[in-house]
């Protein structure tokens, strides 16, 4: 039997001229993206794309600016102490990121930047995505990148309801323009970001419509098919706040998710355990005195939804000023109960005063 060549691989030349002009006009204007084509500055490409591995780029924006200006260059990031590190990562969450990129620092001052794929790929905390973007980017190699966009856009344009890792890996290396690798990386992952989004994709408007197996199928949103999300493990657990907002009892966070942070001390509830006992377990560690319920507070995280139940403590351990600590956003959600407890005695106060 004769294999027949697929669409979109008889179509190739056609489709990178497609996108790459399109990219060339409407491609988004970042940060990151300043210098020539496949010279980009490693450092600020490489931050970036660690950053923006689970924060999408509206918001990643402000995290972006942030972090470079406390850290300009590799040798400050490299030279800081890991807290101040974590403190300007403080509300990207995924807290290890900023750790590997501080161990990673610290071998790029001595050793310099790695020139290609397999370099970046041997530095902590970067993985294949990582290391095929800041290589392409930032020196031209020729390595297709596989992330979300890039999984949607290419499911769409192959009509792959279930394209696994390898599957997509290997359309990307064929996509890939061997002239324009780093552009030809942004401009897929902009087409998914502004075009071939999940839900509303703007078909009327992508460069790639005509050669779409998605669209031509009449229903595009269904590639690729959802994939199947890992269960919610739902947390209780109980946290005390000895002083105030501006200085309390903290201590150092251990694990992979919060691992080196600060925050107010917490014990989850087991599940043979009541909020009552552990409320007692924690306070006796600690040497404090338990005070009334502050309220709850609920965040989730990676798989987990965390229900956080904040009592007042009185002690006499050390206070540290919050706002010097590297908190994760559940930390500064319990924090602010005891802001709103007070503006709402406050309010009623006022009402009763007025009834007066």
């Amino acid at each position: 039997m004769i294999a027949v060549p697929d669409p979109v691989s008889t179509a190739i030349p056609k489709i990178r001229t497609a996108l790459l002009a399109w990219f060339d006009a409407s491609g988004r204007e970042l940060p990151w993206r300043l210098g020539p084509e496949g010279a980009r500055d490693p450092y600020r490409v490489w931050v970036a794309e660690i950053l923006l591995q689970q924060t999408q780029v509206a918001r990643g924006l402000h995290y972006y600016g942030r972090f470079l200006e406390a850290f300009p260059d590799v040798r400050a990031l490299a030279e800081a102490p890991i807290e101040a590190v974590l403190k300007a990562w403080e509300g990207c969450g995924y807290y290890a990121r900023a750790r590997n990129l501080h161990r990673a620092a610290k071998i790029i001052v001595q050793n310099g930047f790695p020139g290609d794929y397999g370099g970046w790929l041997a530095l902590p905390g970067v993985g294949p995505y990582t290391a095929a973007a800041v290589a392409s980017l930032a020196f031209g190699g020729a390595c297709a990148v596989n992330d979300g966009n890039v999984r949607r856009v290419l499911a769409r344009l192959y009509g792959e309801a279930r394209p696994t890792d390898a599957w997509i890996q290997a359309r990307a290396n064929a996509l890939l323009c061997p002239a324009r690798p780093g552009a030809w990386n942004e401009a897929v992952m902009d087409l998914g970001a502004t075009v071939c989004t999940p839900k509303a994709p703007r078909c009327a408007e992508c460069p790639l419509a005509a050669h779409c197996a998605a669209l031509a199928s009449g229903t595009p949103t269904s590639f690729p098919a959802p994939k199947v999300r890992a269960a919610v493990r739902k947390v209780q657990a109980v946290a005390v706040l000895i002083g105030d907002e501006r200085e309390a009892v903290l201590e150092r966070r251990e694990g992979g998710l919060l691992g080196g942070l600060m925050g107010l001390p917490m014990l989850e509830i087991g599940p043979q355990e009541t909020e009552a006992t552990v409320l007692e377990e924690l306070c006796a560690r600690l040497g404090a005195r338990p005070g009334e319920l502050l309220g709850q507070v609920r965040h989730s995280m990676t798989h987990r939804q965390i229900t956080l139940h904040v009592y007042a403590a009185a002690s006499d351990s050390p206070r540290q000023t919050v706002a010097a600590a590297a908190l994760s956003r559940l930390d500064h959600k319990a924090l602010g109960l005891l802001r709103t407890r007070r503006e709402g005695l406050f309010a009623t106060a006022l009402i009763d005063c007025s009834s007066v």
